[in-house]
């Protein structure tokens, strides 16, 4: 008897071996057959748990490495921090809720390094386009209120590359800010973006269709018409907060600002030319700071991190994140 060629091909043998087939003549062929196949699937199905087995005992290897390094390092932090330094604290891109430089996090690390008794300074290093006026403010009054509590521990702001807008709106609550003479810094203004799409919707015919209770809610719907009204109540709005900024920059700096209007322009300068406007007050880097004006050389990081679950889920979604952030940031004031 022949057996058929799906059989054949389930069994893995050639059709001209006879060693690898079941004895047709055998009446219990089939049984002969079914057991072949079910422990075929039986090692196959070990084969995969084992494999199985193998990617999460590599990925728990690596959670535990991870772990371990984490700890180490906040204790090699722990035993750093019991000597004289100067506590550092990084603020590195945008500002805004739930992101690496909120308001949260540089206010904790802020707290943490005034409660340290071996630091002798806060030094602020700053990488930043500035970003919500809410949580720049925030941190602006936090660090004046550190420092009128604890007058002995000065704050330093040093600029890397960008220190704009509303990064400038906290460094200016430190006692000094130190910039690199290539650094960008200034831009004290607001702005609002937004977009029109209503002669498109028009020349392609198609109606948009807004309920709104209360006149004016819909006033930034980017497929209503913006006319002289919409336009100059906002502006009156980002000239309140631009004011605020304004108002902030003054207090902090006070007298040592020797530009003119134009400071106050949204217009940004180099490094050294923010230390001849007086928005600066010198150049120099974090260890240069340490160094050479508080006398701690040594730097101890109170940067607060994200936890190690956002900071993945950040870097595996980052296009998404970045793009739905644009979208849900339309229409919303910001320092930057």
């Amino acid at each position: 008897m022949k057996l058929p060629t799906w059989i054949s091909r389930l069994w893995g043998g050639d059709l001209k071996d006879s060693a690898q087939m079941p004895a047709t003549d055998d009446p219990h062929w089939e049984r002969a057959l079914i057991n072949r196949m079910a422990a075929e699937f039986l090692r196959n199905q070990r084969r995969s748990r084992r494999w199985g087995l193998l990617l999460k005992a590599g990925l728990l290897a690596y959670l535990i490495l991870l772990s371990v390094t984490l700890i180490v390092n906040g204790v090699s932090d722990s035993i750093g921090s019991t000597g004289e330094h100067t506590a550092l604290i990084e603020v590195e891109g945008l500002i805004a809720d739930e992101t690496s430089a909120s308001a949260e996090r540089i206010i904790e690390g802020l707290r943490k390094a005034f409660e340290a008794d071996h630091a002798k300074a806060v030094i602020l290093r700053i990488n930043s386009p500035g970003g919500s006026p809410v949580q720049s403010g925030y941190v602006f009054d936090e660090i004046r209120r550190l420092r009128e509590k604890s007058a002995d521990k000065p704050v330093y702001a040093v600029a890397a590359d960008l220190c704009t807008s509303g990064a400038y709106y906290i460094a200016s609550a430190a006692n000094a800010i130190y910039v690199d003479q290539a650094t960008l810094i200034g831009s004290i203004g607001v702005r609002l973006d937004s977009f029109g799409f209503q002669r498109a919707l028009d020349e392609l015919g198609i109606q948009r269709r807004l309920i709104t209770a209360g006149e004016h809610k819909g006033i930034l719907d980017p497929f209503s018409s913006f006319d002289d009204w919409d336009r100059t109540f906002i502006q009156g709005l980002l000239d309140t907060l631009h004011g605020q900024f304004i108002a902030a920059v003054k207090e902090g700096r006070g007298d040592r600002l020797k530009g003119g209007d134009e400071l106050f322009s949204g217009l940004f300068w180099t490094g050294a030319e923010s230390v001849e406007l007086g928005l600066s007050d010198g150049l120099g880097s974090p260890s240069y700071v340490a160094r050479e004006i508080v006398g701690a050389e040594t730097l101890i990081d109170y940067t607060q991190e994200r936890e190690i679950w956002e900071r993945v889920a950040e870097r595996v979604g980052a296009s998404f994140a970045t793009a739905l952030a644009e979208l849900t940031s339309a229409g919303t004031p910001s320092l930057r």
